[in-house]
């Protein structure tokens, strides 16, 4: 592969990098990225979303259908790294790596297009830039538009960087990857007064504060210590002044778990939990569970052909076998839907001070993961698509 791919990646990656765009907003992203690749040479399809591309690159003879897969928008936060390419939108960041997963999918195009390493092969390779994983809806809407038909897909693959080891290492993970994610929204209403008043209230804020303990004791004391489960209040809202009891309390959360029946057991507790509260306190308890992100598993064998790739390309001492995590990933909608397997890219560099955690206002990669990532994909497809496979 030319060394000038590297800075071409580079380029690519720092442009949108510093033009971020929201989950389900990022309309100039898609313009850029289909502008890339009608550049390149590679077919763009039809997709009815208002955001979101993609693209097609026929082999020479009949044969399957592999897709790649990359998420595109940013996140809601204030960059503070001073790199030249830092975010031109205050407010707005890419801070997960969706800007590298971009560049990486296009870089995958290039070299395709330009004649590279994969050279022949039979099938295809679609091209699937995803918009809005970061609110859990992007990868769900786009299998709902038909986007693993015409032509049929029979495998996807994904990559998303990792801050947790450094550039030139692949994480695999065996067969459980991320797990499912549900928010809840509770909504206590009650009786407001004054505060100098209480037993002329209802108060749904005390009620509220009981339950937010309370829903930490579902995996203490129901969930089983041998599996995984994450119960998080990270939003709590109530009152306006500070001698009102206030008429309403909204707390919201997350719930995380690897397996189904876990999940249903933590929404199941908190339901009873909801019930309880209305006849302790005499309030109405509205519980709404919304975004749904089920857990992503990775397939087998797709799993396989992930560590052989990335062993041909990094050396299998840098291929590391990867724990489940109770990160969410949005990519579980198209490994239920076929055998698909995602991996993890280092992208940290503690000498260049590259060391920031995801989501982190000071996050950043080391740009020689790029070409690693392209590297790995071009090998999936070549061990994949090969005419010598068929």
């Amino acid at each position: 592969m030319e060394t000038s791919l590297r800075d071409w990646l580079s380029r690519i990656r720092r442009h949108l990098h510093a033009h971020p765009e929201l989950s389900g907003r990022e309309h100039q992203t898609t313009a850029f990225v289909r502008h890339e690749l009608t550049d390149l040479g590679a077919e763009l399809l039809d997709y009815p979303g208002p955001t979101g591309v993609v693209g097609l690159i026929r082999g020479s003879e009949p044969g399957p259908v592999i897709a790649l897969r990359a998420d595109m928008d940013a996140l809601p936060l204030q960059e503070m790294n001073k790199c030249g390419y830092r975010s031109q939108r205050d407010g707005v960041m890419h801070a997960c790596g969706h800007d590298a997963h971009t560049a990486m999918l296009l870089g995958v195009a290039r070299e395709i297009c330009r004649g590279g390493e994969l050279g022949n092969f039979r099938g295809a390779v679609k091209l699937i830039f995803q918009p809005a994983e970061e609110n859990g809806t992007g990868a769900a809407q786009m299998v709902a538009n038909g986007v693993l038909q015409n032509p049929t897909v029979d495998k996807v693959f994904a990559c998303h960087m990792t801050p947790e080891t450094p550039v030139g290492t692949v994480r695999v993970f065996g067969e459980a990857g991320y797990a499912s994610n549900d928010h809840f929204k509770v909504t206590v209403t009650g009786q407001g007064s004054h505060g100098a008043r209480p037993e002329e209230s209802r108060d749904p804020l005390m009620a509220a504060v009981h339950l937010a303990a309370a829903a930490q004791t579902i995996v203490s004391r129901n969930v089983k210590p041998t599996e995984a489960a994450v119960v998080s209040v990270c939003r709590f809202h109530s009152g306006t002044g500070y001698n009102l009891i206030p008429q309403e309390a909204m707390l919201e959360g997350t719930l995380r778990a690897l397996k189904p029946s876990v999940r249903e057991l933590l929404i199941k507790r908190l339901e009873e939990m909801c019930a309880c509260l209305e006849g302790m306190f005499q309030v109405d308890c509205r519980l709404e569970m919304l975004e749904h992100i089920p857990a992503c598993n990775n397939d087998p064998r797709a799993g396989k052909v992930v560590r052989l790739a990335a062993a041909e390309v990094v050396g299998p001492e840098k291929v590391i076998p990867t724990s489940p995590i109770m990160g969410s990933e949005d990519f579980s909608h198209f490994t239920n839907a076929l055998p698909s397997a995602i991996f993890q890219l280092g992208g940290a560099n503690p000498d260049k001070g590259i060391s920031a955690s995801l989501h982190n206002p000071y996050f950043d990669i080391d740009e020689a993961a790029l070409p690693l990532g392209v590297e790995v994909f071009l090998h999936i497809l070549r061990n994949e698509l090969s005419l010598e496979q068929a």
